[in-house]
């Protein structure tokens, strides 16, 4: 017999083009997770790869290699992250509620850690669109988890981008730093920011146009109701 979660918070919608990858790669890898590392520990590792991170960035302001530690943090965290739950589940041993508020707000601390992390390698007069980034960033994860409140459902990634891909752009843009210095970043991050408010207005749009239709259909079902 398949028992329903109890909770919504315990199933995800994540459509991104690297989930069927993962899903087929799932399999293999839960039975070799070892059997003292339980989904807790996998979940509050993110504090310390977030910890690193700003360890590794902050090393990065004098020698731009160092990136390659971030990023290395960041490949372990996604490692962690995707698999807290799925061994929880595996082995019948997760913490379905725990787990959600603890995996969400680690994440935002894991996001946070990054954000932070670039402000240490860039020019003070970045600053102000470091911050602006951070607060574009959060209105997803803020939009994200508002949305899931009013429609029980968890979506985690949107046109096809989700955490995996976030993860993996990262990894990109520090090799490309590395590679070429932080000049082009620099100038670049005000097209991020732009690009990424004009996403965020849209799927607040999209967001608020989905939970007015379930406010409506209410509606006509309990006027349906009184005749």
């Amino acid at each position: 017999m398949i028992e329903t979660p109890q909770f919504a918070g315990a199933t995800k919608t994540n459509t991104s083009f690297l989930t069927p990858l993962e899903r087929r790669l799932a399999p293999a890898v839960l039975p070799r997770i070892p059997s003292w590392l339980e989904t807790y520990h996998l979940t509050m590792l993110t504090l310390v790869w977030s910890l690193l991170i700003l360890l590794f960035s902050h090393l990065a302001a004098h020698d731009i290699r160092w990136l390659w530690g971030v990023s290395a943090m960041i490949f372990f965290q996604y490692v962690t992250d995707h698999y807290d739950g799925k061994i929880g589940k595996h082995r019948n041993t997760g913490l379905v509620r725990w787990g959600y508020y603890m995996d969400h707000l680690l994440d935002y601390f894991f996001l946070c850690s990054v954000i932070i992390g670039y402000a240490f390698i860039l020019p003070e007069r970045s600053r102000f669109q470091i911050l602006f980034m951070l607060a574009i960033f959060a209105g997803y994860e803020m939009s994200t988890f508002l949305a899931f409140a009013a429609t029980d459902r968890l979506k985690i990634s949107y046109l096809n981008f989700g955490p995996t891909e976030f993860r993996l752009a990262l990894i990109i843009i520090n090799a490309l730093l590395i590679q070429f210095g932080t000049r082009y970043m620099i100038g670049g991050l005000k097209y991020v920011n732009i690009g990424g408010a004009v996403g965020l207005t849209l799927l607040i749009y999209r967001t608020h146009k989905v939970v007015w239709d379930l406010d409506m259909k209410q509606k006509k079902g309990l006027a349906g109701g009184e005749d």
